[in-house]
């Protein structure tokens, strides 16, 4: 079992900057796969990036690439999610997530993964 607890949202102006993290329960962090996904007020979940279990493999949605950049750190149990250039688009709930890898593999889709954090708010003034 592995409990999520993300951190760091807030109110950001358009252009800013927000550094999250996810800091995981449990001595295994490092069998995980880690994914960050966000949900905006009426519309589906939807994936942001993910980072494979060593951390040297990640993906990210055509939306935030070259603005956001996944990372995590084993020895802290912990993931992160710097993001840069904040759009009012950006605003949105943000979850954490994580899923038993095989090998040296990533996760875009929700479903694979199974645990998930309660979510941090995210919020962009234009």
């Amino acid at each position: 079992q592995v409990q999520l607890v993300e951190s760091g949202g807030g109110l950001v102006q358009a252009g800013g900057s927000l550094s999250l993290s996810c800091v995981a329960s449990g001595r295994t962090f490092s069998s995980y796969a880690m994914g960050w996904f966000r949900q905006a007020p009426e519309k589906e979940r939807e994936f942001v990036a993910a980072i494979s279990k060593t951390g040297p493999s990640t993906y990210y949605a055509d939306s935030v690439k070259g603005r956001f950049t996944i990372s995590r750190d084993n020895a802290k149990n912990t993931v992160y999610l710097q993001m840069n250039s904040l759009k009012p688009e950006d605003a949105a709930i943000y979850y954490c997530a994580a899923k038993i890898a095989v090998g040296d593999n990533y996760y875009i889709t929700p479903i694979p993964y199974n645990y998930w954090g309660q979510g941090t708010q995210v919020a962009v003034s234009s």
